[in-house]
């Protein structure tokens, strides 16, 4: 074989097992993502005795997979810090998220009720001009006044959202010698109005945490957020308060039940 060929030989086969390598490791990593998924959900429900995890080995053999893959993906549940690795100890649950349902319209606290106190420091109250887009989702006129509130929501004395809603001002004024610092609002709506809520339209992303947000959270900058914006309806349909409210993504999560229907 000339040596041209000899070189484009070596060359093609140099190649091959590069991207065979590539492969690999696409393949290990893709494995990891989905056995990290599996062991989340275990350690949100609870699923671990004394949370602490089983030895690697245990888990290899459990999964069906490698102890690479093993590492990997509790490589990726300590970088969400869920979980740390602690010498003479194994691999430990460090943080806990708390649930919150999706398919019941109910107040932080009413949600949260079984986990801790929730507690609410309220930075900023007061009538403000609503913006357009607030005034066309409350039904009021763009520059007419609302009630603002921006308030800080802890479990247990830990940051746990960010709260910023708009409330048309002649339900909201009642609020203004309320106990927000304890009281869900949603509470206080159904007193002052006389009705019960009804429904609510929300939407829920990520985002990333601004400035504002990741200081007053606690959270590092850039850090991701759920984002869950909600309009609240009473009964009788009249959308009495808008709300965006930013959460730790390390310290909650999002549940419901879906019914299908054609």
């Amino acid at each position: 074989m000339p040596p041209s060929d000899r070189i484009r030989d070596h060359a093609g086969q140099g190649a091959t097992t590069v991207a065979a390598h590539r492969a690999r490791r696409r393949l290990r990593a893709d494995q990891a993502r989905q056995l990290a998924d599996l062991l989340r959900h275990q350690i949100l429900t609870g699923g671990f005795t004394d949370d602490t995890l089983p030895h690697e080995s245990t888990l290899a053999t459990d999964y069906r997979a490698s102890r690479n893959t093993v590492r990997l993906a509790l490589d990726l549940l300590r970088a969400e810090g869920l979980v740390d690795r602690l010498p003479g100890v194994g691999t430990v649950v460090v943080a806990q998220k708390y649930p919150h349902g999706l398919d019941r319209l109910m107040g932080l606290a009413e949600t949260l009720h079984e986990h801790g106190t929730v507690t609410n420091e309220v930075r900023t109250m007061g009538p403000a001009p609503a913006p357009a887009p607030v005034a066309e989702r409350l039904q009021v006129t763009p520059g007419t006044d609302v009630l603002y509130i921006e308030r800080l929501r802890r479990l247990n004395g830990l940051p746990l959202s960010l709260d910023l809603t708009y409330i048309p001002l002649d339900i909201g004024t009642a609020l203004l010698g309320a106990d927000l610092e304890n009281t869900d609002v949603f509470r206080l709506l159904e007193t002052i109005t006389g009705q019960r809520l009804g429904h609510a339209e929300i939407t829920l992303e990520a985002v990333n945490a601004d400035t504002h947000s990741a200081a007053v959270l606690e959270a590092p900058r850039g850090a991701a957020v759920l984002m869950l914006e909600r309009l609240t309806h009473l009964a009788d349909g009249r959308p009495v308060d808008l709300e965006f409210i930013r959460f730790r993504g390390d310290r909650i999560t999002m549940s419901g039940l879906l019914h299908r229907s054609l």
